[in-house]
């Protein structure tokens, strides 16, 4: 399984982005799989953000709940991350994950740094 995070920049506090997560892989069916949004801040372990189900239910950190809107898209393969107020805190290195049987599968991460 291949994941791939984007999106990631710099945004002043307030402010909002979009993360998106394309996965791929010979025998993978992203549709049939929860898809699962992570982050590290430097120093800190990595945290678990939210995750999406094949039912698209949703949940969430208590940090991010009201702020962070997890989506995906079936057809093409994609997992969004839609954080909105974002505040200083958040900074911090955000991947996407996905759980097959006993193995947690990465993407390479995107970089989110919020700051005035």
């Amino acid at each position: 399984v291949q994941l791939q995070a984007s999106g990631g920049g710099l945004v002043q506090p307030g402010g909002s982005l979009r993360l998106s997560c394309a996965a791929s892989g010979s025998g993978f069916i992203f549709r049939f799989n929860a898809m699962d949004w992570y982050r590290q801040a430097p120093g800190n372990e990595r945290e678990f953000v939210g995750t999406i189900d094949t039912s698209h239910k949703t949940t969430y950190a208590n940090s991010v709940k009201g702020r962070f809107t997890i989506s995906r898209d079936n057809a093409a393969n994609t997992m969004y991350l839609q954080m909105n107020s974002l505040q200083v805190e958040d900074t911090a290195v955000y991947y996407c994950s996905v759980r097959l049987g006993y193995t947690n599968y990465w993407g390479q991460g995107t970089q989110v740094t919020v700051s005035s």
